[in-house]
């Protein structure tokens, strides 16, 4: 190869670099600011519904906060990418465990409003059920996940 197609590549190997840092950059923004809206409004909802339905308010509030969770482990991720160059599994399997346990607490409270309903509570059971399965399925990914990087590279 000659030396001038080599120096192009060689710039165009750093902008793509500068536009992928620019992206997470941007992503990075946009996860930190949703964070903070959900957290403000995880707290308005704690404060404002407590006048009214403390259970309906918590519960609103737990779903709340357990999305900032999500949020923060997403923003851990592309933290990740920006400062070791790679992507890696595990937040992103994290973020499923959390989505999870999300939507079974969330499901978990209005299934016992929904108890003398018949179908519409065995769905929010049956739904539960898959969502700990993939809990499980997801813990197990983690655990392999976290095994093979602690084993000695071959």
């Amino acid at each position: 190869m000659k030396k001038k197609e080599t120096e192009e590549l060689r710039f165009g190997g750093k902008l793509l670099h500068w536009a992928e840092d620019g992206i997470n950059v941007g992503i990075a923004a946009l996860l930190i600011a949703g964070g903070v809206v959900l957290l403000a409004e995880a707290a308005y909802i704690g404060i404002t519904g407590a006048r009214d339905d403390v259970v309906l308010a918590m519960t609103d509030m737990l779903d709340t906060i357990l999305l900032v969770f999500i949020f923060a482990e997403l923003l851990y991720a592309v933290r990740t990418v920006i400062t070791e160059r790679t992507i890696i599994a595990e937040p992103f399997l994290l973020v499923g465990i959390i989505a999870s346990i999300k939507e079974i607490l969330v499901l978990a409270i209005k299934a016992a409003e929904l108890l003398d309903s018949g179908p519409e509570f065995a769905r929010a059971v049956t739904q539960i059920g898959v969502l700990g399965g993939l809990v499980l399925l997801l813990s197990v990914a983690t655990w392999i996940l976290r095994r093979k990087e602690r084993e000695p590279e071959e």
